[in-house]
């Protein structure tokens, strides 16, 4: 599993009826985008540190930070 901050990770719920956990990844603290996670919930605001599990699901989001593409900068 490989994150960058920014991107949003979505834990499903584990019994019938629990909703989904909905949080934006922070900060990457393992190697080449790897786990542990620090994690703002969207239902709370909670921080915390997230080693996932199979249950969790990362949405990828084009980042603001990267370098322009040469399609980009070409003029």
């Amino acid at each position: 599993m490989r994150a960058a901050a920014g991107d949003r990770i979505i834990i499903k719920g584990h019994h019938v009826g629990e909703p989904d956990r909905d949080g934006r990844i922070l900060e990457v603290h393992g190697d080449a985008g790897g786990p542990p996670y620090l994690v703002r919930w969207e239902e709370d605001g909670h921080e915390g540190l997230l080693f996932p599990g199979s249950d969790a699901v990362i949405h990828h989001f084009e980042h603001h930070d990267a370098p322009p593409t040469p399609s980009e900068t070409a003029t």
